[in-house]
């Protein structure tokens, strides 16, 4: 069954992060690397991203019959999308128990949804 694993910051985070020193950014970006590498060899990995900063976005609104394109960033909340996994594992049970091991599920930074198959739900 698949899994999204979506990975939010917000203002806290994000002033967490750019307060860290060099060694400490490193140090985060081997984290996920090892994270990335352990789901990589138990075959549970499907796809991972990070995602640019909000204000590069561009969103499609429909007006009319026609569609234009705007700039981001568009929510006007705290948090935003920072990126996310896609596994491929037994049960929603283990997908949180991934999920578990980042570090901003310290924070109440990270969601758990089940992906929705063309015949339906995957749970």
């Amino acid at each position: 069954m698949k899994y999204l694993i979506l990975i939010n910051g917000n203002p806290q985070s994000r002033a967490a992060w750019e307060s860290f020193t060099d060694q400490q950014r490193a140090e985060g970006y081997e984290l996920y690397a090892e994270l990335h590498e352990r789901l990589r060899a138990s075959g549970e990995l499907v796809a991972a991203e990070a995602l640019t900063d909000p204000s590069l976005a561009v969103r499609i609104p429909a007006r009319d019959t026609s569609l234009t394109a705007t700039d981001g960033p568009f929510a006007e909340v705290k948090e935003q999308l920072n990126g996310f996994y896609l596994v491929d594992c037994e049960s929603l049970d283990r997908a949180v128990e991934i999920a578990e091991w980042f570090p901003e599920a310290a924070y109440g930074l990270v969601e758990v949804r089940p992906v929705l198959s063309l015949g339906g739900p995957d749970v």
